[in-house]
């Protein structure tokens, strides 16, 4: 149940890619397709960290809603710092500055944009989504 709730964190990040690389007018190539993957295990890792610590709080005994409420707001620091470090690090790379940075351009604008839209809808569709299958694991269903 819970990987279902990490892997619906990557169609959300397709619309940050799909944006970026239409407002930059960057074309699908294979490097594009090397930050796809890039960026696959960036969400994938957020996911993780969030699900895993809601997990721990559960197992100490938190209500369901208490225990997402909680996990969210501690995850909340690690998957930002995570998300902006990697935008920060690639933003020389997608403007182009540097020997050969045009060839990897399209890589680093694909991470950026998913990450700058998957990080939202990590932290609210990730919980959100918990929330929903726990319940209905707990009630039997």
């Amino acid at each position: 149940r819970y990987p279902f709730v990490i892997m619906l964190a990557l169609p959300f990040a397709a619309i940050g890619v799909i944006l970026i690389l239409f407002l930059s007018g960057t074309i699908f190539t294979v490097v594009v397709y090397i930050g796809l993957i890039m960026l696959a295990g960036i969400v994938v890792n957020n996911g993780i960290v969030m699900i895993s610590y809601i997990n721990i709080l559960r197992e100490r005994g938190l209500a369901l809603s208490e225990a997402v409420r909680m996990g969210a707001r501690r995850r909340l620091r690690p998957i930002l710092m995570t998300t902006f470090t990697t935008v920060f690090a690639l933003l020389p790379m997608a403007l182009g500055l540097g020997a050969g940075a045009e060839m990897w351009a399209p890589m680093a604008r694909t991470v950026i944009g998913g990450l700058l839209s998957s990080f939202i809808f990590t932290l609210i569709l990730v919980p959100t989504l918990y929330t929903i299958l726990a319940g209905k694991k707990a009630r039997g269903k």
